[in-house]
C-alpha cells in the first residue's frame, strides 16, 4: 500500500490554476512535501497546521519552478530545515531548439517563472528520495517546462502540470516544447498508473485514458494546423483567431502560446517552414 497522502489546496485561484495549486504531504513521520505551492501565508500555515505533532518535513519535492509551485519553497525550508529537491533552476533543461530560439530573441513565455528558485538537491531522470513510509522516484518530463519532474510512488504518480484533470497544459515557448511534452506523455504510457494526483484538479483516477484524451487532443490540434496551412500561410496568432473561437480574452495569450509550439514542432519535423530567423511573428507554410 503506498504511504498516507494527504492534500492542501492552496487559495490561488485563477484561469491558468483552476481552483488553486495541489500540495501533497506523503508518509507518516518524517514527511515528503511535493510542490509546496506559492507564497501565501495562509498556505504556509495550511501546510505546518497539517503535520501531526510527532511528525516532521524531511524532505521537499518541487515539479517544476513556476511560482505557484515553487514560490513559497524558501519559506518553507527555513521553516522546518528541510532541503529543496528539483531539475534545476528555471531554464534547466530546455532543448536545444528552444535555448536557440531563446538565445536568438524569443522572450520568455513569461507565465510565472520563478527566476529566483535555486534546489539545494538536483535530481534527475530515476534519482529517488525516501524515508520510512515512502519513497518517490523522478522521471524527467519536460514540456511544460524543460525543468519539469513528475514523481513516482509505486503506481501512483504525482504528475505536476504535465498532466492535469481539469484542463490541458499550456506548453509556451521558450520554456515549453511541444516535441519533448509529446515525448513525455508517450514515457508516462509506459507505465500502468493505478492514480494521477496533479498539480491542479481533483485526482485522475482513469491515468491511461486521461493519457490517451491528452495525446490524441494534441494530434488533433496538429491535424487542425496542418490544414489550415495547406489552405493559406499563417502566422500563430492568425491560427489562434482561427482555431480558438469564444475563448475568454484571458486565455487568447496561453493559446496564441499552444499554437507557436505546434508550430515549432512542425518546422522541426518538417512539415512546416517559415523565412528565417524564426519568430513569434513568423509566418509558416506547408512543405
Amino acid at each position: 500500500m503506498p504511504a498516507a497522502i494527504r492534500t492542501i489546496r492552496a487559495p490561488s485561484p485563477s484561469p491558468m490554476t483552476g481552483s488553486g495549486t495541489n500540495t501533497y504531504i506523503v508518509g507518516r513521520g518524517a514527511v515528503a512535501v511535493i510542490d509546496p505551492g506559492p507564497d501565501l501565508d495562509a498556505h504556509l500555515t495550511a501546510i505546518l497546521a497539517a503535520l501531526d505533532p510527532d511528525e516532521s518535513i524531511s524532505q521537499i519535492l518541487v515539479t517544476h519552478p513556476h511560482l505557484d509551485h515553487s514560490g513559497l519553497a524558501p519559506r518553507l525550508a527555513r521553516a522546518t530545515g528541510a532541503p529543496v529537491a528539483a531539475f534545476g533552476t528555471a531554464t534547466s533543461g530546455r532543448s536545444a531548439r528552444m535555448a536557440a530560439l531563446a538565445e536568438a530573441g524569443l522572450p520568455d513565455a513569461g507565465e510565472g517563472l520563478d527566476r529566483a528558485f535555486r534546489p539545494d538537491i538536483l535530481l534527475a531522470e530515476g534519482d529517488s528520495l525516501s524515508a520510512e513510509t515512502w519513497n518517490l522516484r523522478a522521471i524527467h518530463t519536460p514540456g511544460h517546462l524543460g525543468a519539469h519532474l513528475a514523481f513516482a510512488m509505486d503506481d501512483v504518480l504525482f504528475s505536476g502540470d504535465h498532466v492535469m484533470g481539469w484542463s490541458t497544459s499550456l506548453v509556451a515557448p521558450p520554456d515549453g516544447d511541444m516535441t519533448d511534452y509529446m515525448a513525455s506523455l508517450t514515457k508516462l504510457q509506459r507505465q500502468r498508473w493505478s492514480r494521477i494526483l496533479a498539480g491542479h484538479g481533483d485526482p485522475i483516477d482513469n491515468p491511461a485514458a486521461r493519457l490517451a484524451d491528452l495525446v490524441a487532443h494534441r494530434k488533433d490540434r496538429e491535424a487542425q494546423i496542418t490544414a489550415a496551412l495547406a489552405r493559406a500561410p499563417a502566422s500563430a496568432s492568425s491560427l489562434t483567431k482561427l482555431l480558438y473561437t469564444g475563448i475568454s480574452e484571458r486565455l487568447v495569450k496561453a493559446a496564441n502560446a499552444n499554437v507557436l509550439a505546434h508550430l515549432i514542432d512542425l518546422h522541426a519535423k518538417g512539415q512546416a517552414k517559415c523565412a528565417d530567423p524564426l519568430s513569434a511573428e513568423s509566418i509558416f507554410h506547408q512543405t
